[in-house]
């Protein structure tokens, strides 16, 4: 069963199809669904493979191919080359688009309820600790949680952000981003090689990396040492 937004892209694409003889853009297709990213097109794209109904083709870059429509398509539909044929059956069609299978980010769970979100491993909310990127490790998280944008999930190591309502092991879903609100909890990498989940502070020509816990100092830098990699939108804690 596929969701609304699924069904509609597959309808467009395949509508596209049929009226031009190419597939649409990205752009094009982010516009025909109202989505504000490429990104979610590239999360019902994937959902859309793994329910059978398009296939990415091997050894041909941004090409898949249409296997099947939605039983409920309906008569109004154009027919497709099978149909005007008179053979049974629904002809796939090649399609291209920018399917780069290897693309990080989000993929789809159950875009009604929940999507997958990379985990890429454990970030400290103490000592900083090298950033981890793992791809092949992903969680469920709840679609309310996330807005238009690359998100990203890191499991929580360390107290230094109890204050805040942050705990050890849980896992904070992270907006890619490389700038923050001043007083919004970030991802930092400090010196290319640490990571750190901080509150941001920008005093003078300064940058302030806050913990919420008294045990700990916070940390200043000169501007040129500190990039922000994300912005905690969500927290997941399991009891």
């Amino acid at each position: 069963m596929l969701t609304k937004k699924q069904h509609e892209l597959l309808l467009f694409i395949h509508g596209h199809l049929q009226r031009h003889g190419v597939s649409p853009s990205f752009d094009e297709m982010k516009d025909a669904l109202a989505l504000k990213s490429k990104s979610g097109i590239h999360r019902l794209i994937t959902g859309l493979e793994e329910r059978g109904f398009i296939k990415r083709l091997p050894h041909r870059a941004r090409a898949v191919e249409v296997m099947r429509l939605p039983d409920d398509l309906g008569s109004g539909a154009r027919p497709g080359p099978a149909a005007a044929s008179g053979k049974a059956g629904f002809a796939p069609r090649v399609i291209q688009g920018d399917f780069s299978a290897s693309m990080p980010g989000a993929q789809a769970a159950n875009d009604s309820e929940a999507i997958q979100l990379p985990l890429y491993g454990r970030i400290a909310a103490g000592t900083p600790i090298e950033a981890l990127r793992d791809y092949s490790n992903h969680v469920d998280v709840p679609c309310a949680m996330i807005g238009s944008g690359e998100h990203y999930a890191l499991e929580v190591d360390g107290d230094s952000m109890v204050d805040a309502g942050i705990l050890d092991g849980d896992t904070v879903v992270i907006e890619r981003c490389d700038s923050a609100e001043n007083g919004a909890i970030v991802v930092a990498l400090v010196d290319n090689e640490e990571a750190t989940l901080k509150r941001l502070r920008r005093k003078g020509g300064a940058i302030a990396l806050e913990p919420a816990n008294k045990s700990y100092e916070t940390r200043i830098f000169p501007p040129e040492r500190v990039a922000i990699q994300g912005r905690l939108v969500g927290l997941l804690r399991h009891y």
